[in-house]
């Protein structure tokens, strides 16, 4: 038997694996043992005003794929229309402009310039 630490999808499994002989055909077994893995630290993202907890507003403005933010086009209470490109979000080399969903007023920016973000996360509201 060979033992084995495989990592699938940041889970680690402890798989024992067997050595067959000439010919001879035994299934394997393989018991996922989940081992201990270091969890991610997620760093806080910064405003690049101060925004008041709770100043989030009702529409958010959310990543639809990982990036990195380059730029931030609009600002805290400024009023922007449906369309109005909100920041810019660079993924896989290209430039994605983030736009504003609905007419409405910049209630919170959560994120600032050089931020990598996840597919999902809210980068702004809106009132």
């Amino acid at each position: 038997m060979k033992n084995y630490r495989i990592t699938v999808n940041g889970v680690a499994y402890d798989v024992a694996v067997e050595e067959l002989g000439s010919g001879a055909v035994a299934p394997a077994v393989a018991a996922p043992v989940a081992a201990p893995v270091a969890a991610p630290v997620a760093t806080p993202a910064v405003a690049p005003a101060p925004v008041a907890s709770g100043a989030a507003g009702a529409v958010k403005i959310e990543s639809p794929m990982p990036g990195k933010i380059l730029a931030i086009k609009a600002n805290v209470g400024q009023a922007v229309k449906k369309g109005d490109v909100v920041m810019i979000l660079e993924a896989m080399k290209m430039e994605n402009e983030i736009t504003a969903p609905e007419d409405g007023t910049v209630a919170s920016i959560n994120v600032a310039v050089g931020d990598s973000v996840e597919s999902g996360d809210t980068l702004a509201s809106l009132n």
